[in-house]
């Protein structure tokens, strides 16, 4: 490759974010009022030659905040066992942080502004994220508070399915029914499926992933 060539970054595929695959697992569905338990998030980034990889996973458990609501159906799909002594969870802000610091450090290291959020489903993902920093006054959240790439949009724009493991299943990157609903598989096997979706994609529309210049920010809240 020729060393004179220009170099990809991460953020001039998407106007200057850092794309990070997030999934929790909750003690039920609303984010005010029920347990976050696990958080696991994929930092990408690009090859040499554009191509956009997994790059790093982060993971914690998660204390229980005071008063949070845990559902046992909930308990019963994810396969979360509380009172696990191996669980070593953190408490919520120790967790956000543990998982946060990372990303900063990778929005940094990309020349990105910051990072936005990338799930299947994304926004139930974004609202427990964003319901645990406002619950502990978290001030240096990477993330964007409302936007997001949601890969069960992508998939039933690109594929016709909008559920994750049928999605899997007819790219041919596998679903394992058993260790599913964790937040580490899903958050893996979503940043795979949202990589080679956009990689499919790239050649497409090459002339318009250019970076955006002198671009009106208030279009979008400022970011």
């Amino acid at each position: 490759m020729d060393a004179s060539a220009p170099k990809h970054k991460v953020g001039h595929r998407f106007r200057g974010f850092l794309p990070v695959v997030v999934d929790v697992e909750t003690g039920g569905f609303n984010a005010q009022t029920d347990a976050l338990l696990e958080i696991a998030a994929v930092i990408l980034g690009v090859e040499a030659d554009g191509t956009l990889v997994r790059r790093q996973t982060v993971f914690a458990h998660v204390v229980p905040f005071e008063g949070a609501n845990i559902e046992k159906a909930s308990l019963e799909v994810n396969g979360i066992k509380l009172d696990n002594p191996l669980r070593l969870a953190l408490a919520e802000r120790e967790a956000l942080d543990h998982v946060f610091r990372p990303i900063r450090k990778a929005v940094s290291e990309n020349g990105c502004k910051r990072a936005i959020l990338v799930g299947h489903n994304a926004h139930f993902d974004l609202g427990f994220i964003n319901a645990a920093v406002a619950r502990t006054g978290y001030k240096r959240n990477p993330f964007h508070p409302f936007s997001v790439f949601d890969t069960a949009t992508l998939a039933g724009a690109a594929l016709g399915q909008t559920v994750l493991a049928r999605a899997l299943q007819v790219t041919g990157l596998g679903h394992d029914a058993d260790a599913a609903h964790s937040a580490i598989y899903d958050a893996e096997k979503t940043a795979d499926l949202f990589c080679l979706l956009v990689n499919r994609m790239r050649p497409l529309f090459a002339d318009f992933t250019v970076p955006a210049t002198g671009e009106s920010e208030a279009a979008d809240g400022g970011d």
